[in-house]
């Protein structure tokens, strides 16, 4: 998971051209006030003005200005602020996430080609953080030098395949058993009908290479058939993954094997699927939150399916040979697993993990986000936990 960039360093220092970011830059309210970060619910703030020099500091914040020209662009103007109120109101905004430094420059290892190809991403990842950091490139080169396992390349996996190369993660490793059949093809999009009978594997480094050449695209058909198979593929060369993403579903016993390899490798982890059109992806870091089971036990707690004698869950929740899904379905899946992948590797927009979130597209008003604590008694990550 990503460091935080508040440790001393670049984005530590003084800015050279401080300015509000432009997806954050204020505006006055009908009663005088000063709104700065966005209306997006999460992001923006009010601050009250009532002497107005918060607004003139805003305005001079532009980008064009080093720190000590803000300071007296403002006290010019409102002589009874001093220089150090200012800096301070300076260093507030900063620590809020509101500001950053026209001047910085691309930090070594990104280049031209990468300002122009990730210049629409690094903007969203500038809107989105709410950390004081110099620039948003730095969490763009934090995917440059990432690596991530994506196992299973059907549906879900598949869709964040490709959204993890088109973000510019450095290394994408892909894993699956299957061959691509005409079955799949109603949500695999990264398959085509030319490609049925071909090892998935095979196919999906074809169209994800072609899709971003400076990423290092790797794969393999390869069956995971218990907690050693898995702990030998996150550990094998050249070193440990950062994230790993789970797209596979069977066997069914897969997301309790990843939670026991992960809790014990370090490794944080994403999962993700769709239940007819109930779409959800679950968010776990070793050591923060909740781990998967202890997430599931208090799902399964938290239901009341009134059920009657001697009925069990599979009376109100029937489980299929094969589980009902469409291209909507698997490419959501596998945006929410994507989008919290990228989240962990680069902090943006921060979370706590431990938690499954998605979307209901039978109730679109009822978004889906459960959290529960860690258990003391989880058999994964409690005390007397098994690596079993």
């Amino acid at each position: 998971m990503a460091e935080s960039d508040t440790v001393p360093g670049a984005d530590a220092a003084e800015l050279l051209r401080p300015r509000i970011k432009p997806e954050h830059r204020a505006y006055r309210t009908v009663d005088g006030n000063v709104r700065v970060g966005s209306v997006i619910y999460g992001i923006g703030a009010e601050i009250e003005d009532p002497d107005g020099w918060i607004w003139t500091l805003t305005e001079a914040m532009d980008g064009s200005r080093t720190t000590a020209q803000i300071a007296a662009a403002v006290t010019v103007r409102h002589p009874a602020v001093s220089c150090d109120t200012v800096r301070s109101a300076m260093a507030d905004l900063r620590a809020a996430g509101f500001v950053d430094d026209a001047a910085a420059q691309l930090p070594a290892g990104l280049g031209e080609r990468d300002r122009v190809r990730h210049g629409r991403g690094v903007a969203l990842l500038r809107w989105m953080d709410l950390s004081p950091r110099s620039s948003a490139w730095n969490a763009q080169l934090r995917l440059r030098r990432a690596r991530v396992v994506v196992l299973g390349i059907g549906g879900t996996g598949g869709a964040a395949a490709q959204m993890l190369v088109a973000s510019g993660v450095g290394h994408v490793h892909a894993v699956d058993p299957d061959v691509v059949e005409l079955s799949n093809l109603n949500r695999q999009l990264l398959y085509s009908e030319a490609d049925i009978g071909r090892p998935k594997a095979d196919a999906a480094l074809t169209v994800l290479r072609a899709l971003n050449s400076d990423v290092t695209v790797t794969g393999e058909r390869r069956e995971i058939r218990g907690t050693g198979d898995l702990a030998d593929l996150l550990g094998s060369a050249p070193g440990p993954y950062d994230v790993l993403v789970l797209g596979a579903d069977r066997p069914p016993e897969i997301r309790r094997w990843a939670n026991r390899v992960c809790l014990a490798l370090g490794t944080p982890w994403v999962e993700g699927g769709y239940r007819g059109p109930l779409v959800t992806a679950g968010v776990h870091v070793p050591g923060a939150g909740a781990c998967w089971e202890c997430q599931r036990a208090g799902e399964e707690e938290r239901r009341d399916l009134r059920l009657g004698p001697g009925q069990s869950e599979e009376a109100a929740s029937p489980r299929m040979p094969w589980n009902p899904a469409s291209a909507v379905t698997a490419g959501l899946s596998g945006t929410l697993v994507a989008h919290a992948a990228l989240a962990l590797l680069t902090g943006v927009p921060r979370m706590e993990p431990g938690f499954r979130y998605g979307v209901n597209l039978m109730a679109l008003g009822d978004p889906v986000l459960e959290r529960h604590p860690r258990r003391p008694d989880c058999p994964a990550c409690g005390p007397r936990a098994s690596a079993g």
